[in-house]
């Protein structure tokens, strides 16, 4: 019983910080409207938006893709050879690449 009153005593000394904290909380974490989640919230816009944006740029450079290929057959031929590598039967294609290879040490040992 003691240990009641004493509890009860705290509580009712310190009543106000408590709300406080309790009204942090449940404001911060774990509301469904709360700053933790918005600030999840403004994260995905972020993202999202950036992916907006590269669409946008992939969009403009289609369609300009296709304002050539509307301008007649020698676009298609382009277009296939630059994209697809696609050739006629009387030229060479050589595909020149920046790739680095990797490294092997030959002096490793096995164990």
């Amino acid at each position: 019983m003691g240990r009641l009153k004493l509890l009860l005593a705290l509580i009712s000394h310190y009543k106000y910080a408590i709300t406080i904290v309790v009204g942090i909380l449940l404001v911060g974490f774990v509301d469904e409207n709360s700053f933790m989640h918005r600030v999840q919230l403004e994260m995905r816009i972020s993202d999202l938006t950036d992916e907006i944006e590269r669409y946008n740029a992939q969009n403009e450079a289609d369609l300009k893709q296709l304002k050539e290929l509307r301008r007649g057959p020698e676009a298609f031929k382009q277009i296939a050879r630059e994209r697809y590598m696609m050739k006629t039967d009387d030229e060479d294609i050589y595909v020149l690449s920046d790739d680095e290879k990797p490294v092997t040490n030959n002096n490793e040992t096995t164990e």
